[in-house]
């Protein structure tokens, strides 16, 4: 269940965060936040509403800059690297924002060539292929490579958004609620699209989210956010058998018995 380990070498990490304090004005959201986040392991990250989970997501990539902390990420100390390893460790990672958070004014297949064309010299022959192959990866038909945002549907945004993360073929893709909004059904599919993806490129996942049936289907571990850090991380197992009052309600209250339920059956 330990949050931290410092026994394990640097190359079994991901991600290592120490001491993180993030503050908006007088607010603090986190404070000496620490978390290990393996290579290889799809983590979930839960908390309750203001826990800062986003907050966490963009401290990491770099869109929040932290009060005070260390961020590693890849064995690289990041906040010390010079513009051109930043630009090369940004590279080895992808992000899923809320909704795919895709460019209106370019086609999906523009918008997965974004971070091709930000960090290499493709031919566009080349563009177009990579852009094709990613849109298939996640289970989009090959048309909607034409298509522009407004033109698809919430469940068709997500995946484009998911091959533009994928461009790359990053170690580390980053997922900010990447079923929310979808349908039960549209959720399951795209849970068993993550798992394939994983399985096929061995990736690290990072993934925010609050459905309880993604943590029991895809998570091989859950960090959960309270009280301005991250009190526990483990297993499904390990968090059915926690005393804190906000993660046994959590992961024993009514919605919570419905997708057992549900995965049972």
């Amino acid at each position: 269940m330990e949050v931290i380990n410092d026994d394990l070498p640097t190359t079994a990490m991901a991600m290592r965060l120490r001491g993180v304090k993030n503050q908006f004005g007088a607010q603090v959201i986190h404070e000496s936040l620490d978390l290990d986040v393996r290579r290889g392991e799809i983590l979930g990250i839960v908390g309750g509403s203001g826990t800062g989970k986003s907050v966490l997501l963009r401290t990491i990539i770099g869109l929040n800059t932290p009060q005070m902390g260390r961020i590693d990420v890849l064995g690289e100390h990041v906040a010390a690297l010079g513009p051109n390893d930043r630009h090369e460790i940004e590279a080895r990672w992808g992000v899923l924002f809320q909704d795919g958070a895709l460019f209106s004014s370019l086609t999906v297949a523009q918008n997965i060539q974004v971070p091709l064309k930000e960090h290499t010299e493709m031919s566009d022959v080349l563009l177009d292929e990579i852009a094709a192959l990613k849109i298939s990866m996640v289970g989009l038909p090959a048309e909607a490579g034409n298509k522009y945002p407004s033109e698809l549907s919430g469940g068709m945004r997500k995946r484009a958004g998911l091959a533009r993360a994928l461009a790359l073929d990053p170690d580390i893709v980053f997922l900010d609620e990447p079923t929310a909004g979808l349908d039960p059904i549209g959720a399951a599919e795209f849970d068993q699209l993550i798992l394939r993806l994983h399985a096929a490129m061995g990736m690290t996942v990072f993934m925010v989210t609050h459905d309880l049936d993604s943590l029991h289907a895809i998570c091989d571990r859950i960090a959960v956010l309270a009280e301005k850090r991250v009190i526990v991380c483990g297993t499904m197992a390990e968090m059915m058998q926690q005393a804190h009052p906000w993660i046994h309600e959590y992961f024993h209250g009514p919605r919570a018995r419905a997708a057992i339920a549900t995965k049972e059956a």
